[in-house]
């Protein structure tokens, strides 16, 4: 039966290696896959989904205004598909998010989001949230804060090391700009 997975974290947690790694087994079994990344993210180049441990992968991307069910429908019309992946799921709209849910339930494909839960502010992003209100199974992929306690928050900062906590929910960005931390020390930095 097909499902509608969201695996959430925060920055730096492994995600992107997950989603690579899930999609070799489907290729090993001699199953296709179809990749989707947002087009926004060109940190590994455009339509590429790459993990900072060095491995990556050639996708499609989606943008914002596309409806994902109709795109995904003409996919499969040159190539069968047994799992849909979405990396940077974050990005997607709630009406996205609705369309994948379509995808899982008339075409009976499972689709593997994976993206953050919350911003820099602490705030969902839409797409998250709709994930969480909608998806049928939800996975957390951990990652650590410099204290050792599981990372559950960012923090954004300028190019000299200082805490921004305000601006555009949307700014990309690697390890250069955001830090994962626990909630105790988020608050900490944040709020200084």
């Amino acid at each position: 039966m097909a499902k509608l997975y969201f695996h959430y974290s925060t920055m730096n947690a492994g995600k992107s290696t997950v989603l690579l790694q899930a999609s070799h087994n489907y290729h090993e079994r001699g199953m296709r896959t179809y990749l989707l990344t947002a087009a926004i993210d060109k940190r590994a180049g455009t339509a590429r989904i790459a993990s900072r441990i060095g491995i990556s992968e050639a996708s499609e991307t989606f943008e914002e205004s596309e409806n994902l069910f109709e795109k995904i429908k003409l996919h499969l019309v040159s190539s069968k598909c047994a799992c849909i992946f979405v990396d940077e799921s974050h990005f997607l709209t709630k009406e996205q998010v609705w369309q994948l849910t379509t995808v899982v339930d008339d075409l009976g494909i499972p689709v593997m989001c994976f993206g953050l839960r919350v911003d820099f502010r602490g705030e969902l992003f839409p797409g998250s949230a709709t994930l969480l209100a909608l998806a049928d199974e939800m996975r957390e992929v951990r990652t650590i804060c410099h204290c050792g306690k599981k990372a559950t928050m960012v923090i954004r900062s300028d190019e000299n090391g200082n805490v921004i906590n305000d601006g555009d929910q949307i700014q990309i960005g690697g390890n250069e700009t955001y830090t994962s931390l626990c909630r105790r020390h988020w608050r900490d930095a944040f709020f200084k």
